[in-house]
C-alpha cells in the first residue's frame, strides 16, 4: 500500500530540502521553472482567454444543431473533440493525472467509454429512455414531466419536510441521463469495492494483521519505533467527545437536526465497515470510492420526507470515512517522511479545527458578497461560481432525503430499473465529460509512453512536475481573485464568453420550450 497521492508531496519535500550532486538539473530548480510557467500561463485561461478551459470547436462549426452541440460540448455535453488548455480543468475532479497508476487510468477509461459513449447516446438518442431527449443530455439540475426546472421550494412546508399534496400537483422529478445513470452505474460500486477487496486484498489484510502481533515490521516500522507511539486513550477521547457533541445536536436539537440518535450510531457504524476497504483502494489507486449514494439512499428509504435528516446522515457515514482516509494518508506521509507520530495526530487535530472554521467563514462570506452564487442561470456564461458539487449535494438532498428514493428510483418513481446493480466511482455526477477526457489523455502520455520509454525522467520528476502544477494554478487563482475578482474587473470579449455551446443544454423533444432553445 504506497498510497499515490502522498508521493507527490514526498517528492516536493525532498526536492526543496534535500541537496542533490547529479549533473542533470536538480529537482528544486525544474520544480521552480515548471511553477513559474504554471503561474503565468494561468493568466491566459484563468483571465484573458477563458475559453481555452473547453475548446468545443464542434459546437463552433454546428453552430445552430442542437444535437451537434451536445455531442461536441466539453462542459455540457459528450465532449467529442474538445480539448483544454486549462491545468484547473484537468485536475479539478480527479485530482491530477500524474499519480494514479495505468490500470487505475485504464479501469477508469474503460468506464468512461462504456458511460459516456455507449450507454447514454444509446439511451438518450437510440431509444429515448424515460423521456430523456425532454431534458438536456447533461445536467445535474431536476426537471418537471415537461422539461421545466423543478420548483424545490414549492413542495417544502415550514419545518423543511415533504408537502405530499405540492408534490402531487406539480408531478414526479425527472433527471437528465447523464444524471441518472450516474447514480444507477453508482449503486454497484460500493459491492464492487467490496467484492474486489476480498478477492484480490483478503489474503494480504489477514496476512497483514497476523504479522502485526508476529511482530513483521518493514523498513520505515523499524525506523519509526524511535519516536513513542501515539496512546490509545487519545483516540478514545476524541471519540467519546465527537460522539457526546453529536448526540446532544440529535437529541436536543431535533427539531432542526431531524436525524434521530439512532441515525447517529448507523452511519457511525457505516463508516467503520468501509472504512478499510475503501482505505485500500485509495492506497493502491489514488481513487476514493464514496459513501454519499450508500448513505443517502439507506436514509431515504428508512426515514424519508426529511431531507436535513438525510444530508445530517450522509455527513457522518459517508464524510466521517472521507476524512478517516485523508488522516491514514497523511500518516503515510509522515511514515515516509519520519515524522514523530505524536506531532503529526496534534497537526491534524489542530489543523482540523482551524480548517473548519476558516472554511465556514469563508463560505458564509461567499454567500454574502458574491451575488447569484451557485445559480448558474443567473450567472455570466465564464463565471466561476456555478458550484457544480454544491448543485449536486443540494439535488441529492432532495432526490433521497426531501422526495425519497421509493418516490425516484422505486415503485412510485421513474426509474426503478436504475435500483439494480449495473462503473463509475461512487460518486455524484459532479465532474464533466471533458475532465474525464484530458484526464485519459495526460494518464496515457505520462502513465504509460514516459513511465515506459523515459522511466528515469519519470522517476525523478513526474511527482515535482504535479506538485509545481497545481501550486502555480493556485497562486495566479488566488492573485487573479484577490487583484481583480473583488473589483469585479472582468474582460468581455468572445474569448471570455464561455465555451460557446448555447445549444447544449437544449431538450430534443418535440414541442418542449426551453429558454434559448429552439422548438422542434
Amino acid at each position: 500500500m504506497w498510497w499515490p497521492g502522498t508521493l507527490v508531496q514526498v517528492s516536493l519535500f525532498r526536492a526543496l530540502h534535500e541537496r542533490e550532486k547529479q549533473q542533470s538539473m536538480s529537482r528544486a530548480k525544474f520544480f521552480l521553472i515548471a511553477l513559474i510557467c504554471s503561474f503565468s500561463w494561468y493568466l491566459v485561461p484563468g483571465y484573458l482567454f477563458t475559453t481555452l478551459t473547453s475548446v468545443s470547436w464542434v459546437c463552433w462549426v454546428f453552430s445552430k444543431s442542437v444535437t451537434a452541440q451536445q455531442i461536441g460540448s466539453g462542459m455540457r455535453g459528450l465532449g467529442l473533440g474538445a480539448v483544454t488548455l486549462d491545468w484547473s480543468a484537468v485536475s479539478s475532479f480527479l485530482f491530477s493525472p500524474l499519480i494514479s497508476p495505468f490500470f487505475s487510468i485504464v479501469n477508469i477509461f474503460a468506464g468512461y467509454i462504456l458511460i459516456v459513449y455507449i450507454a447514454i447516446p444509446t439511451a438518450y438518442w437510440g431509444f429515448d429512455l424515460y423521456n430523456a431527449s425532454r431534458f438536456p443530455i447533461f445536467s445535474s439540475h431536476l426537471f418537471t414531466a415537461v422539461g421545466k426546472k423543478y420548483d424545490i421550494s414549492a413542495i417544502v412546508n415550514d419545518k423543511f419536510e415533504l408537502d405530499q399534496a405540492k408534490y402531487t400537483e406539480q408531478g414526479r422529478i425527472h433527471l437528465s441521463m447523464f444524471f441518472a445513470l450516474t447514480y444507477g452505474f453508482g449503486f454497484a460500486t460500493i459491492a464492487a469495492t467490496l467484492t474486489h477487496v476480498l478477492l484480490f486484498y483478503g489474503r494480504e489484510i489477514y496476512e497483514r494483521y497476523h504479522a502485526s502481533y508476529r511482530g513483521k515490521e518493514d523498513i520505515h516500522t523499524k525506523l519509526m519505533r524511535r519516536y513513542k507511539d501515539i496512546p490509545s486513550w487519545w483516540f478514545y477521547l476524541l471519540l467519546g467527545v465527537t460522539l457526546a457533541v453529536s448526540f446532544v445536536l440529535c437529541i436536543f436539537l431535533n427539531d432542526q437536526i431531524q436525524m434521530p440518535w439512532w441515525g447517529l450510531l448507523f452511519a457511525g457504524a457505516m463508516a467503520f465497515v468501509f472504512t478499510l476497504p475503501i482505505s485500500i483502494i485509495t492506497a493502491t489507486t489514488n481513487q476514493t470510492p464514496g459513501l454519499n449514494i450508500i448513505t443517502e439512499y439507506a436514509m431515504g428509504l428508512i426515514y424519508p420526507g426529511r431531507p436535513i435528516a438525510n444530508v445530517c446522515f450522509k455527513t457522518y457515514g459517508y464524510m466521517s470515512m472521507a476524512q478517516a482516509v485523508s488522516f491514514l494518508s497523511d500518516f503515510k506521509l509522515g511514515h515516509y517522511m519520519k515524522i514523530p507520530p505524536r506531532s503529526m495526530f496534534l497537526v491534524q487535530f489542530i489543523g482540523t479545527i482551524l480548517a473548519a472554521t476558516v472554511n465556514l467563514a469563508v463560505a458564509v462570506w461567499l454567500l454574502d458578497s458574491i451575488k447569484n452564487i451557485c445559480q448558474d442561470d443567473l450567472l455570466p456564461a465564464d463565471s466561476p461560481w456555478t458550484c457544480p458539487g454544491d448543485r449536486v449535494f443540494f439535488d441529492a438532498s432532495v432526490i433521497w432525503g426531501l422526495v425519497g428514493p421509493k418516490r425516484i428510483f422505486g415503485t412510485l418513481g421513474n426509474y426503478p430499473a436504475m435500483n439494480c446493480p449495473t462503473g463509475s466511482n461512487g460518486n455524484d455526477a459532479t465532474g464533466n465529460t471533458l475532465e474525464l477526457q484530458c484526464l485519459d489523455y495526460s494518464w496515457n502520455n505520462f502513465q504509460f509512453y514516459i513511465f515506459r520509454y523515459r522511466k528515469q525522467w519519470w522517476q525523478r520528476y513526474n511527482y515535482v512536475l504535479s506538485a509545481a502544477l497545481d501550486a502555480g494554478v493556485a497562486f495566479m487563482g488566488v492573485l487573479l481573485y484577490f487583484s481583480l475578482g473583488l473589483e469585479n474587473k472582468s474582460l468581455t470579449w468572445w474569448g471570455t464568453d464561455g465555451e460557446h455551446c448555447p445549444l447544449a443544454t437544449c431538450p430534443t423533444a418535440k414541442g418542449i420550450v426551453a429558454d434559448g432553445c429552439p422548438v422542434n
